[in-house]
């Protein structure tokens, strides 16, 4: 087995500084100074990074096999890991914009990150435990779990395929729109316009607030949810929902069933297609045309 070198507490700022690294861990560094050199561990392998700070851009770029512990990034560290594969980030703090960009095998665990625009056209991703606040979150992104996860942000999990979520909070406006194969368990969805324009989105035991949530879905799916404030449901669904409690209104939904202990509202109007799910209040059948 090779040793890894060990490079510690030492401060780096020129372009490259440790390019191409194999081997090693860097600990207790500061990659900072007035060189502002950029790409600090491009194209590093191997390595362990942790207890150092970052303040300057893309410091791994290209990185493949690599652990980064209990560090930091700052607002300046820009676009930090792109085109990365097989990496560990455990116990950090990431405040850089555009983190993660085209990565592959990544495992985020136990970390809090504000990063706009993070985690785009990335593959094979698991968040443990993160508290995350961002915008277009994980975009275009395939095989993704999320356990633990807090997030706050806007347009988030768009276009994304391959996502199981669970024991989650997330507050975010347009989550999921257009997105595939997606299955969410016991977790609160807060915000507007939800999963629209998705295909076989999966909700169970989880708790959907805001309005105009789940329209033009294709083969979705809720199992034992609540919801709050969800006015204008469902509109051109395909949709199976069994909902505990009340639902403010439903709107023209295409096919399938929607059972609520109650709902407030039915709107059957103004259709631009033929509708025939079924809706009703349990024990009371309430329409089954539109």
């Amino acid at each position: 087995m090779t040793q890894k070198k060990i490079i510690c507490e030492k401060i780096f700022d020129e372009e490259r500084a440790l390019y191409h690294l194999t081997d090693s861990c860097v600990e207790n560094c500061v990659f900072a100074g007035p060189r502002d050199g950029e790409s600090a561990l491009k194209e590093a392998r191997n390595i362990e990074v942790r207890g150092c700070s970052f303040s300057l851009r893309y410091p791994f770029w290209h990185t493949k096999g690599f652990v980064l512990a209990e560090s930091k990034m700052d607002e300046l560290t820009r676009a930090p890991i792109w085109y990365a594969e097989d990496g560990v980030i455990d116990s950090c703090e990431i405040n850089g914009i555009k983190c993660l960009r085209e990565c592959k095998a990544m495992v985020i665990r136990d970390s809090v990150v504000k990063s706009p625009e993070f985690g785009w056209r990335c593959s094979d991703i698991s968040i443990e435990n993160c508290k995350m606040e961002s915008e277009y979150f994980l975009f275009e992104c395939r095989n993704v779990s999320a356990d633990g996860l807090k997030m706050k942000g806007k347009y988030s999990f768009q276009y994304v395929e391959n996502l199981d979520i669970r024991h989650s909070y997330l507050d975010t406006k347009d989550a999921f729109w257009h997105a595939k194969n997606v299955t969410v368990y016991d977790s609160v969805l807060k915000g507007e316009y939800l999963g629209w324009y998705s295909e076989n989105l999966t909700l169970v035991r989880c708790r959907i607030e805001g309005t105009q949530p789940l329209c033009y879905c294709k083969n979705l799916k809720l199992i034992d949810c609540t919801t709050e404030g969800c006015d204008l449901s469902f509109e051109y669904s395909d949709v199976e929902a069994e909902i505990i409690g009340s639902i403010d209104s439903v709107k023209n939904p295409h096919t399938g069933y929607i059972t609520a202990d109650s709902i407030g509202e039915i709107v059957l109007e103004d259709s631009v297609m033929e509708n025939t799910c079924v809706i009703s209040e349990r024990g009371k059948q309430l329409a089954d045309r539109i």
